[in-house]
This record gives C-alpha cells, structure tokens and sequence, in this order.
C-alpha cells in the first residue's frame, strides 16, 4: 500500500482518496447549505482538511467509540473518520448536530465514503449518552462550555480533544475555576495562534 504524507501523517492512497472525495462533496453542497465559509473554499485543502488531521491525535490506537460534537460539515469529524477507515476501522465514529440539513449532508458522505459512522440529529445537551472513548469538537464554544457538553458524553477514562484559537491560555484559566483535568497543547501546524488541546483526566472542580 503506498503512503503519502498529510499534515506530517502517513496516509494511504485510498485515503486521500476518500479525503478528496469529501472535498468535493463540501463544494457541491456548500452552494445550498452553509457546510464552510465561501470565503475559505478556495483554500479548502489546508484550511479545512490538514487544519482536521491534527484532531486525530488521540492515545488509544483503536477506541471503541469516537465522538464528534457539533460536526456541522463534517470537520473534524470526517476528517477523523476516514483517518479511522485505514487505521481502526471497527472504531464506530458518532456525529451529534442539531441541524438536520447537515445531518442530512453527514450521512451522505458516510455512505458514499464507506465510513464505519452514525449521525444523532439531535442537541448536544439531550441527545443519549454516547460513553465516547474519544471526543472531538472545532470551532463550538468556548472551553468552560465544551467541557460541560462533553462531561455527559465521555467515558470514565476518556478524553477530549478540542481545537482553540490565539485565547486558548485565557480558556484554560477559566476552566480551571469549575474543572479539574491535565491536558497538553499541540501547535498548530496551519496557524500560529491556534492550539489542539488534549485533555484527561476530567473532574468538576
């Protein structure tokens, strides 16, 4: 199987396929629904695509159950999802989105990509307790509030694996006031404000 890199990543072929695929999915549908900024289309690759393979940096080789909050187009959980087609594929990949026009657009590209997933059209804050191994979310909320939408949703020894921007310090501050938990920054490599935060070891403060 030959390999390429992506975002400092070894990937297959049949990867970049599927990645490639979505990306036009994403340009054929944005015309209708909102998927991403137009402004950002042109850029979609790196702006969306590598910006998402950073999420995938999770400590268990093969969760049982990865979790995608407020997926919206897919970013980054289907990003993830294919990611977990090569190299866990009976990892079961959940997206939680309360709109149904992207729920819609969700499990299209499940289908057409073949992706071991499932969409809960529901909120965040009513939708069944998933017991995710992993949870990932981009661009939600602010971190206080992440942690709390994910507290109900992660299994006991899980973690969360959220992207922030250039006020990701002033987050953790804040968080710190209600939660107890450890975590480790990684840079971004598509922005140097921005940060991929990994925590564990989630308590209410």
């Amino acid at each position: 199987m030959n390999t390429l890199s992506l975002g400092g990543r070894n990937v297959s072929r049949e990867t970049l396929v599927r990645l490639q695929h979505y990306c036009d999915l994403i340009v054929r549908w944005n015309k209708t629904i909102n998927l991403v900024s137009k402004s950002s289309l042109d850029d979609l690759w790196n702006r969306h695509i590598v910006d998402s393979v950073q999420f995938y940096c999770s400590d268990n080789p093969a969760p049982r159950c990865w979790l995608d909050l407020g997926s919206g187009g897919g970013l980054p959980g289907i990003v993830i999802g294919c990611l977990l087609a090569e190299a866990s594929p009976t990892t079961k990949m959940i997206f939680i989105e309360s709109d149904s026009r992207k729920c819609a657009f969700l499990r299209t590209a499940i289908r057409e990509l073949k992706l071991n997933a499932a969409v809960v059209n529901e909120r965040i804050e009513t939708a069944p307790s998933q017991g995710a191994d992993v949870i990932t979310a981009r661009a939600l909320a602010d971190l206080p509030m992440l942690l709390q939408l994910a507290d109900r949703h992660l299994a006991k020894d899980g973690q969360c694996i959220f992207g922030k921007g250039k006020t990701w310090r002033d987050e953790v501050d804040l968080a710190e006031k209600e939660w107890k938990f450890k975590f480790d920054v990684i840079k971004s490599i598509t922005s140097s404000d921005a940060a991929i935060l990994k925590i564990r070891e989630i308590e209410r403060g």
